[in-house]
């Protein structure tokens, strides 16, 4: 009897860590996350840039127009101009959190 309530309780947990680890804000970046943190800061929270500063939109035609590979190279690698203030491969973002970041961006200029 004490052996299946033990049991019970052990399948419970198993059950509660499955269904709230995935949940939990450390327990995988997104990409609205990875952008706050590491673009939000010039490119806007909302995404539109600063002309003024001669920062991009993110949301207009021309970054709608750009292919994903070409924003994976700005993002990771600073682009045809080799920014290093983007670069962020060197930076510790990985490539999965550049196609986050991405999808990201694409799914903001739908809207």
């Amino acid at each position: 009897m004490k052996m299946t309530k033990l049991v019970i309780l052990i399948v419970m947990i198993a059950l509660a860590l499955f269904l709230v680890l995935p949940n939990l804000s450390w327990a995988a970046d997104d990409g609205a996350g990875v952008y706050k943190a590491k673009c939000a800061m010039c490119h806007g929270v909302d995404l539109a840039g600063k002309p003024a500063a001669k920062i991009p939109s993110l949301v207009s035609d021309d970054a709608k127009k750009a292919t994903d590979a070409d924003l994976t190279d700005m993002i990771a690698n600073g682009g045809k101009d080799k920014k290093a203030m983007h670069a962020f491969a060197n930076k510790g973002v990985s490539a999965d959190q550049v196609k986050m970041v991405i999808a990201y961006i694409r799914d903001a200029q739908k809207k």
